[in-house]
């Protein structure tokens, strides 16, 4: 019976060419928009994500997200290194300088200053130089996307200079940054530095990099922490996730993506239902034959389910196939760089892919149960 089955499904191409195309279409979109939404979501995190050096960040009370700063007081820091389980705790300044090259190429970009001594927080990934090179004078490290923003068709190139809102600033190190929300370029340079690079406010700390003591659990610490200085304490994955949660709140991302994934299940749903159901009822007489020959429902509805799983199978392939493709070539775009085909989206469309040819099955299992072996074979 599977091999009728299958001949039944194969027989019109035009048909069974069409469920399969409907599907892939399906998967594709769904793959697609999901991965590029999570990649969106982890981007409002990757500066937070690349220190590695400290597991937990310490700010005003207030804040909310990476981007939003209140300056704290230096004595915070004198505070926060006093509470008991802290190893060490550093500065870290943010700011948003304007880069110009000599060129008069410019744009605004993300400078975070660290701890002069320690350098804590410096791009471990780096693809020419040394972040070492940082305790040089008037020393930055830029990432790869935003030094080709700036000096766009030119070759990776230490010792060239800018001017950070009108300082001079020497790139002594490329690193390979992760990407960040917005398109700006991403330096590093130290806390000293970075005050004079983006100008005298009366206090200029941002935030506090905190490592836990051997064997100090951080999210202990970050309560502690709270308790004793009246600050906001979050782990770097904490953080992550508030970041995370303040764009799904307070921007229209998630409507855009929502919008676009449901009319990809809309389309699944309706098309690929509306064709299955007509081959069914374009195939009633095969399946009124069976019927009258003494074939049961449950074997009949065995069939349908199969030739469903069968285009489901083929198509979501097919999509998934394509969307790998598709991400394939955006990773050799920088700007597009980060955003990847992840395996949990697409496990969540083979399962959505499975409700989809389900529903369509179901709607066609309903015409053919119901259906009088007789009436098939009248007029």
């Amino acid at each position: 019976m599977n091999f009728v089955a299958w001949k039944m499904l194969t027989g019109d191409r035009a048909k069974y060419l069409g469920l399969i195309f409907t599907i892939a279409f399906c998967t594709f979109l769904l793959e697609n928009q999901t991965s590029i939404f999570a990649g969106i979501m982890k981007r409002t995190g990757s500066q937070i994500r690349d220190v590695t050096d400290a597991d937990i960040w310490v700010m005003d009370p207030k804040t909310e997200y990476f981007d939003q700063t209140k300056r704290l007081k230096d004595t915070d820091l004198t505070r926060v290194r006093g509470v008991e389980g802290v190893e060490w705790a550093v500065k870290l300044f943010k700011g948003n300088p304007v880069a110009r090259t000599l060129d008069g190429k410019f744009d605004v970009s993300i400078c975070l200053g660290l701890d002069d001594a320690t350098l804590a927080g410096a791009p471990r990934k780096m693809i020419l130089g040394s972040w070492e090179r940082l305790h040089e004078p008037d020393s930055v490290v830029i990432d790869k996307a935003g030094y080709e923003l700036l000096f766009p068709d030119e070759p990776l190139q230490l010792d060239r200079t800018l001017e950070l809102n009108d300082h001079k600033a020497t790139i002594v190190g490329i690193s390979d940054a992760s990407a960040p929300f917005a398109s700006y370029p991403v330096m590093h340079t130290r806390y000293s530095q970075a005050v004079n690079f983006v100008g005298q406010e009366r206090t200029q700390l941002s935030f506090i990099l905190v490592k836990p003591q051997a064997g100090v659990n951080p999210l202990d610490l970050t309560k502690r922490i709270e308790n004793v200085t009246g600050l906001r304490a979050r782990t770097s994955e904490e953080f992550q996730w508030d970041c995370v949660v303040y764009y799904l709140k307070h921007t229209g991302i998630p409507v855009n993506f929502g919008i676009t994934i449901a009319i990809a299940l809309i389309v699944g749903v309706v098309v690929a239902g509306q064709t299955f159901y007509i081959f069914t009822i374009e195939n009633l007489k095969q399946f009124g034959a069976l019927k009258a020959i003494g074939v049961t429902n449950w074997r009949i509805t065995g069939m349908i389910v199969l030739q469903a799983l069968t285009v489901g199978a083929m198509g979501f392939s097919i999509g998934s196939g394509l969307c790998t493709a598709f991400f394939a070539i955006t990773l050799q775009n920088m700007a597009t760089r980060g955003l990847v085909l992840m395996w949990q989206n697409v496990i969540g469309t083979g399962v959505a892919i499975f409700v989809v040819i389900i529903i369509a099955s179901l709607i066609s299992i309903r015409r053919v149960l119901v259906l009088e072996p007789a009436a098939v074979f009248r007029g």
